[in-house]
């Protein structure tokens, strides 16, 4: 009996440890590149942020729709969702009426002996979030955690003493998750409250050093405003915003122009990638507080993506007003006008489309590549006629929000003969346009006329 038992259990750890390799290939942990501009895994393969923002996601939605949503996700090719740990410290209670603290203090998560995985009542706040960051893990998605929501920090409520106990409880819970990366702030400026940030940040770095972390700042700033030269701060991240051009304040950078950002963090040194975090979200008031404003549409999602991408980003966040909050019938608490509930939302046109931005990005050499705003003759725009570029060692891509005629010097890409090609954003249709000498200055007309939404990019490569 005692043999056959020992049979069992070599078996039973064999098949655990091979489950394991296999969940640790699904998610490999993530890296910084060698050129220090991108992410990688720790196989050295490429990997292109496409983040979608489901904020709300441990306080609304049951295990049940939490997989349908993950699933959906990775249908459409998104690879991380960004989280909330703790949004509002105070009430943080998920689904199943499970309060994630005891007093609304961060010192004292309130957690519960018992994790039965069929039944509700025996798993607490804490279980359920293990459970879909591991269920996350299975469909190949990485969870980017803030673990306190700015605000809370703001109003006082949260010292360098209760955050800092805090941090090393969640991080050492965490620690070990290959598909867990971290966002310090929320939604904040950095010089609110820094010494707490740099108390989080470094705590964060000391207990989970093989996990990516970064800042998610207010809008129109930047992590590298306050934290760039911090050993904690391994990327980037910027919230270029909800707001029109017309609607800036003095104190606001940059207006729409999401790809001054990158350019911004680009020349800084030490070099680290850079995304935007937070540009205009699908389905959400222009403006974000007054529901009569006009709403931003997938062309506003597209022209935000191609701009900070070819500026240089390592990859760009998607977000949807309905399925940040994850609204749905009966919610009391809604904001930001919503319109629709997030099922009905997961197949907004730009969640759809944000898969063809990635797709391009992977479809060539991905480690040279770099802005190349020399190749467009002439005047580069400004707003809604802004074009950018990026290149490689053997292609280049340009890209206009509006089918604005090109004036494109392919001199400037060293190579002899060049094939050109439009490339649709809208759903990933490749269109032939000829050959030609790489010389002089050629000029390129997309398809349709110039309108807002009409986006092209004009992809020259190396024959």
């Amino acid at each position: 009996m005692r043999a056959k038992l020992s049979v069992l259990l070599s078996i039973l750890m064999i098949f655990m440890s091979c489950y394991s390799v296999a969940d640790k290939e699904i998610c490999p942990i993530l890296r910084i590149s060698q050129n220090k501009r991108f992410l990688v895994t720790e196989n050295g393969d490429p990997f292109f942020w496409t983040g979608d923002t489901g904020w709300l996601l441990f306080t609304k939605l049951n295990r049940e729709d939490a997989a349908r949503y993950f699933e959906d996700r990775r249908q459409k090719g998104f690879n991380v969702i960004q989280v909330m740990v703790l949004h509002d410290a105070k009430k943080a209670v998920n689904v199943y009426g499970d309060s994630a603290l005891i007093d609304g203090d961060v010192e004292r998560p309130f957690t519960k002996p018992g994790n039965s995985p069929d039944d509700p009542k025996q798993y607490d706040y804490w279980d359920h979030v293990d459970y879909l960051i591991n269920l996350a893990h299975k469909k190949g998605l990485y969870m980017a955690l803030v673990p306190v929501w700015g605000s809370n920090v703001k109003n006082g409520s949260i010292t360098r003493e209760k955050a800092l106990k805090y941090i090393e409880w969640l991080a050492g819970r965490y620690k070990d998750m290959s598909n867990v990366v971290w966002l310090n702030g929320g939604d904040i400026k950095g010089s609110d409250s820094t010494a707490i940030w740099q108390t989080i940040g470094s705590a964060l770095r000391k207990i989970c050093p093989n996990q990516l972390i970064s800042f998610h700042p207010y809008g129109r700033t930047q992590s590298s405003k306050w934290f760039h030269n911090d050993a904690w701060l391994d990327f980037n991240m910027f919230q270029s915003g909800h707001r029109r051009y017309d609607q800036d304040i003095t104190d606001l950078r940059y207006g729409e122009d999401n790809w001054k950002y990158v350019n911004d963090d680009y020349s800084k040194f030490p070099v680290k990638p850079t995304l935007d975090g937070e540009p205009s979200y699908e389905g959400i008031p222009q403006g974000l507080h007054d529901p009569a404003q006009p709403y931003w549409t997938d062309a506003d999602v597209r022209r935000y993506a191609y701009w900070s991408v070819f500026a240089g980003a390592c990859g760009f966040t998607y977000g949807n007003n309905a399925i940040m909050q994850f609204h749905k019938e009966g919610d009391r608490e809604s904001s930001y006008g919503v319109k629709e509930n997030w099922d009905v939302a997961l197949n907004a046109p730009g969640a759809s489309q944000i898969r063809y931005l990635k797709q391009l990005m992977m479809s060539r050499d991905y480690f040279d590549r770099m802005p190349a705003q020399d190749l467009i003759a002439g005047t580069q725009g400004e707003r809604y006629d802004y074009q950018a570029a990026t290149k490689g060692r053997d292609y280049a891509f340009i890209y206009t929000c509006n089918g604005n005629t090109m004036n494109i010097n392919l001199g400037r890409m060293k190579l002899s003969r060049i094939k050109a090609s439009w490339y649709n954003p809208r759903n990933g249709i490749l269109t032939k346009i000829g050959t030609y000498k790489a010389e002089g200055i050629k000029t390129f007309n997309p398809p349709g006329e110039k309108v807002n939404g009409n986006d092209w990019v004009l992809i020259l490569d190396k024959i």
